[in-house]
């Protein structure tokens, strides 16, 4: 329930320059809301080819593997996709903190029920179930971030909130390390845990002022089919172009870092607990590069504009992806590129907080950049699909993940198109 508070105004403006206690809160429960999501995506990747082996039974190969693990994948894209949409109508309507504590809820829940799996499409059914809160997390919590925080602390604040997929990859890895020998199912009973983040988000956040000021009326339509009118097609259609580009890179090729480890280090010489480390240390190096490039996305969109810096970022995709995947021939080489390629196929998505936010005024605001981050998810769903195809064409994760590299050339071509907001307030 809400209630009127009188030193809402003095909470959400801050002090020269410094987040009041308030928006630090705010920031803090978006922050471990993305962390948790980060989490619960990372979990299936790790435990991927265990989890299939046993679900699979008699059928499970290598190639059975990545053609059934690229279909659950692609199903948790659609699944994200849809709840990005939705939920981000819905945090228009109903508020942004409300959705916020919805959405953690369903992802916390049907993580840990895909614990109890026992065919390859109940896992796939949960992982759906899960995706649809994911999706609907990142609408909400990027949106009352950005509406929250002081127009000084915004560019920063997206930076900070995104670096919070990398801290839940961190979580994972480490979370996969100390539970090594345990069930596959283990890891999935913990995602579990966001479920504390929803309570302190309901007790503690409030619905910013500025939705309270401008939200739609009940009467009127959704805001969804005002994305293509006019005024919003050009932004609404580029921004869905970027955000496809760099999920369909992410989950298309990124993604499959644990299958090209197992791959690499030849898994029937070493011992079960002995891969697990060396997946998690993978993991971690993967994304050690990637808090670094989601902390420099937004100083660099600052100094040189949004679209330059999508730019940088698509570039030094392009050249790492296939540079990590091809080159190593060793482990230890392996660990030295991964953290190059989290910097650029993981940074880039800094800009997505900062830039679509900025398309669309706050009325419509959650719908606009929720759909424009989760709609290309339904198009690049095709990717890990597309990459399990490859693998069973090419021989290899290496060489059909390289393969895969060749859509930042795409994203590239699509940048000019893009409007320019730097140096935009929210509307």
């Amino acid at each position: 329930m809400e209630h009127a508070h009188p030193t809402a105004a003095k909470e959400h403006s801050g002090l020269n320059g410094r987040l009041s206690r308030y928006q630090l809160l705010v920031l803090l429960v978006a922050w471990l809301g993305w962390v948790f999501d980060s989490m619960d995506a990372t979990i299936y990747n790790l435990v991927l080819t265990p989890a299939l082996r046993e679900l699979l039974g008699d059928r499970n190969t290598p190639e059975n593997i990545g053609w059934y693990g690229g279909i659950i994948l692609a199903i948790f894209l659609v699944g994200w996709a849809l709840g990005g949409i939705l939920f981000g109508i819905l945090a228009d309507y109903l508020g942004r903190a409300r959705t916020l504590v919805i959405t953690i809820l369903i992802y916390a829940v049907f993580t840990g029920l895909a614990g109890f799996s026992h065919t390859w499409w109940a896992l796939a059914i949960y992982r759906f179930l899960t995706a649809l809160g994911i999706g609907g997390e990142w609408a909400a919590g990027a949106t009352l971030v950005a509406e929250v925080l002081p127009e000084s602390w915004r560019v920063k604040g997206a930076g900070v909130l995104q670096s919070a997929w990398g801290a839940g990859y961190f979580l994972a890895a480490g979370v996969y390390l100390l539970l090594s020998g345990q069930s596959w199912r283990v890891m999935f009973f913990v995602g579990l845990l966001p479920a504390l983040v929803a309570l302190v988000a309901r007790l503690k956040v409030r619905e910013p002022e500025r939705w309270k000021e401008a939200k739609p009326s009940k009467g009127s339509r959704l805001t969804l089919w005002e994305l293509f009118g006019p005024q919003r097609r050009r932004d609404t259609v580029v921004g869905s172009a970027l955000a496809f580009v760099a999920v369909f890179g992410l989950w298309g090729a990124t993604n499959w870092t644990p299958s090209l480890v197992r791959e690499l280090i030849e898994p029937g010489r070493l011992a079960a607990v002995e891969i697990t480390r060396r997946v998690s240390y993978a993991v971690m190096s993967l994304n050690a590069g990637a808090i670094a490039g989601y902390f420099a996305f937004p100083p660099m969109a600052e100094r040189i504009g949004r679209r330059p810096a999508f730019a940088v970022m698509m570039a030094g995709a392009a050249i790492t992806l296939p540079a990590a995947f091809l080159i190593p021939r060793s482990y230890v080489t392996l660990l030295a590129i991964l953290p190059a390629l989290g910097f650029f196929t993981n940074g880039i998505f800094s800009g997505f907080p900062i830039y679509l936010p900025e398309l669309f005024p706050t009325r419509m605001r959650a719908t606009g950049a929720g759909f424009c981050f989760n709609a290309g998810r339904v198009l690049a769903a095709s990717g890990p699909f597309m990459t399990g195809y490859l693998v069973v064409q090419l021989g290899s994760f290496a060489r059909a993940a390289s393969a895969i590299a060749l859509i930042y050339v795409l994203g590239i071509l699509v940048l000019p198109f893009a409007r320019e907001t730097k140096g935009q307030s929210l509307a």
